[in-house]
């Protein structure tokens, strides 16, 4: 969690539903401090909410709704519909905010709300806390509490969908055709369920869905982009030429070729970005991507002459690097990649959209496209701690952590960083011989336990 917030995480607020934070009373004062926070001009406000698959929705949903409009400010209900649809459809309706209630890859017993600002962008920390300071402020002041006419009211856009599939398809070039292919998508029971299968099929497609039959608990229930290895067998089973995984919301992107072979998000960021260069239409030949990335990225990359700029985990900072540099492509391991010539945050569907173009002008597989990177090893190791002491204050971690990275040169990486969630140190190295790199997490994960374990 950032510092100084004490609702917000690193994406939106989260939890079990109907446990603190996650309640109907959170939701509705949510609602009310969105539309304080985003009413600022004497004009008729205008507020949209959207949803993935979960149960709690309804619950979350409606709290929501009741809340916004208790502040004088209109609601516009999608259903559900992925994450980045959510912020399309706000940024098109020229919306003053959008309104996430999703917790992505979560199982079902859990659930989220986001926020999008009127440009379709997540929100910075400065926002998160103002609406903190509402939220946990005294929002029983008369002024904030219109009546009579200027109470908001709440309708659906029922055409939402379909214009996120437009928009989606408009990002698959015109001259192109998937007409051939055969393509086996995974919606993990979530929010993608119809538009994905149907933007593919569209397009000229051969589409096998799978996890299209949401019933409000089954949502990433052993499918979707955290389960790709499952997914494989169902790739190789109707010998399909790619399979795309997405999560929850809809917001990442899992591929598996035609081998049944993982390609996560590092190799469809090789992927993109060597082929964007190759189009003169990678910004400043820089890719931006987070402190997770495999060293392997870095190597195709630098192969490629591609500059990488890395950032702290979570899109919503790869996306503020990307907007600060003027980077046009970046993203995470995790599948969530931003592709902002054409969107402002992390979508499944238009990932893959940009993959398959890529298939498709180039002629090759996808096996062939994704052997353009070669995964370091990498080990990952938690220390459970008693304090979140800075790490780099403790002389022998830090010296340590140096000697290792000495060590690994340029062919691998360590680096330590805290769980946001448990008290957890958490070890990442990487290197060319895995042997070596479990020995070097070994030893400093031993010298972190003694000194806070």
């Amino acid at each position: 969690m950032s510092s100084g917030k004490k609702l917000f995480g690193t994406d939106g607020v989260r939890g079990v539903a109907n446990i603190d934070p996650m309640t109907a009373e959170t939701a509705l004062k949510l609602g009310r401090a969105i539309a304080y926070v985003f009413k600022k001009e004497p004009y008729r406000h205008k507020i949209v909410i959207g949803k993935d698959t979960r149960l709690s929705g309804y619950m979350l949903e409606n709290a929501m709704v009741a809340g916004i409009c208790s502040m004088g400010v209109d609601v516009m209900l999608v259903g559900p519909l992925p994450t980045p649809g959510i912020a399309f459809i706000t940024s098109s309706m020229r919306a003053d905010a959008g309104v996430v209630i999703s917790a992505s890859h979560n199982p079902y017993q859990d659930n989220g709300i986001k926020f999008f600002s009127r440009d379709g962008l997540k929100l910075p920390d400065s926002v998160e806390l103002e609406l903190e300071d509402f939220f946990y402020g005294d929002d029983n002041d008369e002024a904030h509490r219109p009546t009579a006419n200027d109470i908001g009211k709440a309708y659906r856009i029922d055409d939402a969908a379909g214009r996120y599939v437009v928009f989606a398809k408009n990002t698959f070039p015109k001259e192109l055709s998937l007409s051939g292919l055969k393509v086996v998508v995974d919606c993990a029971n979530g929010a993608a369920y119809k538009v994905a299968p149907e933007a593919f099929y569209e397009l000229g497609a051969e589409v096998i869905s799978v996890g299209v039959e949401p019933d409000g608990v089954n949502i990433n229930k052993d499918c979707g982009a955290l389960n790709p290895k499952l997914f494989a067998k169902e790739v190789i089973k109707h010998k399909a030429d790619i399979g795309i995984a997405l999560d929850g919301d809809g917001d990442r992107c899992i591929l598996v070729n035609e081998k049944g072979e993982v390609c996560d998000g590092d190799h469809i960021m090789a992927i993109c970005a060597t082929h964007l260069k190759k189009e003169g239409r990678l910004n400043k030949d820089t890719l931006v991507s987070t402190i997770m990335s495999n060293t392997g990225l870095e190597v195709a990359l630098k192969e490629a002459d591609i500059k990488m700029v890395r950032t702290g985990v979570g899109d919503r900072y790869v996306t503020e690097e990307m907007l600060r540099g003027g980077f046009s492509l970046g993203g995470e391991q995790s599948g969530h990649i931003i592709f902002m010539e054409h969107t402002t945050t992390g979508d499944g569907l238009i990932t893959a959209l940009q993959v398959l173009a890529i298939m498709v002008k180039e002629e090759k597989k996808l096996s062939e496209l994704a052997s353009i990177m070669t995964r370091y090893p990498q080990v990952l190791t938690n220390v459970k701690v008693k304090e979140k002491k800075d790490l780099s204050s403790i002389k022998s971690v830090d010296d340590k952590l140096k000697s290792i990275q000495a060590e690994l040169g340029d062919k691998g990486r360590a680096f330590l960083r805290y769980s946001g969630t448990e008290a957890l140190a958490r070890v990442t190295i990487e290197g060319e011989n895995e042997i070596e790199i479990n020995r070097m997490a070994k030893e400093l994960a031993g010298i972190i336990e003694k000194e806070i374990g």
